[in-house]
């Protein structure tokens, strides 16, 4: 009976051995896939930042030729979108 003991006591020894590798092989595939999705996330969050960068500059160069072809247009709307604007604030 011991031995029947002893070698059950070592299977379940055997078997929590072999689930602690198993668990460490999940983590450390699980860690190198969140990696590999972080660094991709990062890269197109860069490129998207770039891209909302160079519209808003094209934008600004863009109403910057306008108001230098309208100055008086250019005053007229501003001071309404100010007037607009403070008469909301009330």
């Amino acid at each position: 009976m011991p031995t029947t003991t002893t070698d059950a006591k070592s299977k379940a020894d055997d078997a929590m051995a072999q689930i602690a590798e198993l668990r460490a092989q999940v983590e450390a595939l699980t860690r190198e896939k969140l990696a590999g999705v972080v660094e991709h996330t990062v890269e197109r969050v860069e490129a998207a930042a770039h891209d909302a960068s160079e519209a808003a500059r094209e934008r600004a160069e863009a109403l910057a030729v306008v108001v230098r072809e309208r100055p008086l247009t250019s005053v007229l709307i501003a001071a309404a979108v100010g007037y607009l604007l403070g008469r909301a604030g009330r």
